[in-house]
């Protein structure tokens, strides 16, 4: 795990992330600062490691598992398990402010166990070796990317437009090329794309995560009522799963490149 230190270190205000956000006295500014990255990359972490879990143990037994029995014969269970990690990220996202942090929580790890069941379908594709590689590659990868974000004195905030965009982008063509084109070169194309850009988002992210403590950190000093708007237990888990889905999203398209299939 990176040390996430910072330059400078401010006291007087900054903690690690409550439920309430509150600020205890005689910690530094850095030392809260690190401590709320980590609890987004624990959380962060623990949701990827559930999500693994649970694609294994569903796809256990190969072609015979249940996993099998539900992708290869097609149906609208497999497309509620497809669908279902999506609708849960649309509620989190819009209604955030409204939903308990335990509410957050749930449904956070509700995400991440439905995420697992809809990824299965990746062990009924590749060889379990080739997809641990591709795993421990994506990890690396992350934690550079990350670390660079959060070291960086560069401001990446401009980035955010563009890689959406981008995102929005590979959604199409990847719709396009499913269903009307069908052209493996484009789907190659599309992968390296997405590598490239959830790279760039794993970066921005993690900035942005940053820069959202500080600002409102910063904020608490002259309006303390800032704590209740802004619940520093909501941001860990809002923050969970933006990295979690750069990692995932990552990983799904280096898979193309690096994984063998199955025999």
């Amino acid at each position: 795990m990176a040390n996430w230190n910072d330059n400078q270190t401010r006291k007087g205000f900054g903690t690690a992330p409550g439920q309430t956000g509150d600020v205890a006295a005689g910690t530094t500014f850095d030392a809260g600062l690190r401590k709320h990255m980590l609890s987004i990359y624990n959380y962060m972490a623990s949701g990827v490691l559930l999500t693994g879990v649970v694609a294994m143990l569903f796809a256990r037994g190969g072609d015979q598992s249940m996993a099998a029995q539900v992708f290869y014969n097609g149906g609208i269970l497999a497309w509620v398990l497809i669908l279902s990690p999506l609708a849960i990220v649309f509620a989190m996202s819009f209604g955030r402010d409204r939903f308990s942090i335990g509410t957050l929580q749930a449904m956070f790890w509700g995400f991440a166990v439905l995420m697992g069941l809809s990824l299965s379908s990746v062990f009924l594709q590749y060889t379990g070796a080739s997809i641990a590689t591709t795993f421990f590659a994506t990890a690396g990868a992350f934690a550079g990317l990350s670390l660079f974000g959060y070291t960086t004195k560069k401001d990446i905030s401009g980035w955010g437009s563009f890689l959406i965009m981008g995102v929005i982008g590979l959604i199409v063509a990847s719709l396009l090329n499913a269903f009307l084109i069908g052209s493996p070169g484009l789907e190659l194309a599309i992968s390296a794309l997405g590598v490239l850009i959830f790279a760039g988002l794993t970066a921005y992210d993690t900035q942005r995560l940053k820069q959202e403590y500080l600002m409102i950190q910063q904020a608490k000093m002259t309006n303390p009522s800032v704590a209740a708007a802004y619940p520093l237990g909501k941001l860990v888990i809002m923050g969970a799963l933006n990295l979690y889905l750069d990692f995932i999203n990552m990983f799904l398209f280096l898979l193309r490149f690096m994984g063998a299939a199955r025999e």
